[in-house]
């Protein structure tokens, strides 16, 4: 069976929040078991709005992994690295520069967006209009079939999608094309060979989508396949010539957007986070001092906990039975702000010592945690080459 492989990253922004834990690392926790998982450290996109203190980035990076490591990411299943340590990156992003309009990067969603909203960094640079470029080579770079995203995050995969049809139709053509693809059918053996054929024929004549998700079913499923073999037989299917970078799709995934000790989105840029390894006193005080429902001004006062910060982390912590209580106690005043506090901070607690004790031999041996970066950088690098060598090839850059 052909296993897909996700592929997502995180700028370096030090150690993580429980907003980050909910909203990402939770989910890749689950993946890794899925799927072949590479998560990466972007420590290159940190640049973007960091270029002018750079020695900020490398501490984060360490603080961050750790963070990982702490939330169950197991680096015996998953492939860790960091960007910046796999230079072919940067020679990927180099070579799509050069055949990307520049309109596409001045429609990214996010370009304007934060440039209206960021206005303590410098942003008029070319890192920061390249940089949806360089996350699509960071994609385009592992062949990844799957980005793990939220509904913001969707444009930025499918700029990737378009950059990769670009440079199929560009460079993407091979001599003998349809021959190769023929001989690579015929490993299906003959009637699945045949059927690849006839369903291939459906989408090209008729445009049948069904026909063509069916192929390209039977070709996941074929054991017998070199990577090879399946990139020729994708490109054969589509009418289209090698498919040199594969078209990721994006993996919508549910995740929690926990909020913050002010009700506001967990961000560090708000000042409203709880940290993943928080010191307990400190996570207790926080959580003490949260504000309520303003209409709450004497204990006996009701209240309504959609109105109150303390609720969003309720949501996510506590059991049926436990938010019926606090919603029926909140409502008739029967209970307290500090008495419904209790039983969030037990459960936050209570996640936080597990984070702790995984993270406890990596805070003493951070040797561990750089082992671990580097071997991963290696397998990272090893499929690097391989893309980048057959890149070099289809645009005739591989003479000595």
């Amino acid at each position: 069976m052909y296993t897909q492989r996700v592929l997502s990253g995180m700028r370096p922004t030090g150690r993580l929040h429980l907003g980050h834990y909910h909203g990402v690392l939770k989910n890749w926790v689950r993946l890794q078991s899925e799927y072949e998982c590479l998560f990466f450290v972007a420590d290159w996109h940190a640049l973007t709005t960091h270029y002018d203190d750079p020695s900020v980035v490398e501490n984060n990076v360490w603080e961050m992994v750790v963070d990982w490591l702490a939330a169950g990411i197991n680096p015996n299943q998953t492939t860790l690295f960091v960007q910046s340590k796999v230079p072919e990156h940067a020679e990927l992003h180099l070579l799509l520069s050069m055949c990307t309009p520049l309109g596409w990067l001045e429609r990214v969603p996010s370009f304007k967006d934060q440039q209206d909203k960021i206005k303590d960094k410098d942003l008029s640079t070319y890192g920061f209009l390249g940089y949806p470029l360089l996350q699509a080579a960071d994609i385009l770079m592992y062949r990844a079939d799957q980005v793990p995203v939220g509904e913001d995050q969707v444009p930025h995969v499918e700029f990737t999608r378009e950059i990769a049809r670009r440079f199929n139709h560009l460079f993407g053509g091979e001599v003998d094309f349809e021959k190769k693809a023929l001989e690579a059918s015929k490993k299906l053996g003959g009637k699945r060979s045949r059927l690849i054929v006839e369903l291939r024929q459906n989408f090209q004549e008729k445009g049948d989508e069904v026909s063509l998700e069916r192929a390209k079913a039977v070709l996941q499923e074929a054991q017998n396949l070199t990577f090879d073999d399946r990139e020729i037989l994708y490109g054969y299917l589509e009418g289209a010539k090698r498919l040199i970078l594969v078209e990721p799709q994006p993996l919508l995934s549910a995740s929690s957007k926990l909020t913050g000790l002010d009700g506001m989105k967990m961000s560090k840029s708000y000042g409203n986070t709880i940290g993943m390894r928080e010191d307990t006193d400190t996570l207790v005080s926080k959580l003490k001092r949260m504000p309520t429902d303003p209409a709450r001004v004497r204990r006996k006062d009701p209240g309504e906990p959609e109105k109150c910060p303390v609720w969003g982390l309720h949501r996510v912590y506590s059991s049926e039975r436990d938010l019926n209580w606090v919603k029926q106690g909140c409502n008739s005043a029967s209970i307290g702000c500090l008495e419904c506090k209790k039983p969030l901070i037990d459960a936050i607690l209570s996640e936080q010592k597990k984070f702790k004790e995984r993270a406890r031999p990596f805070e003493e041996d951070l040797g561990i945690v750089k082992n671990i970066i580097s071997d991963g950088c290696e397998k990272a690098r090893e499929l690097a080459k391989q893309t980048m060598r057959d890149v070099r090839e289809c645009m005739k850059l591989d003479y000595s």
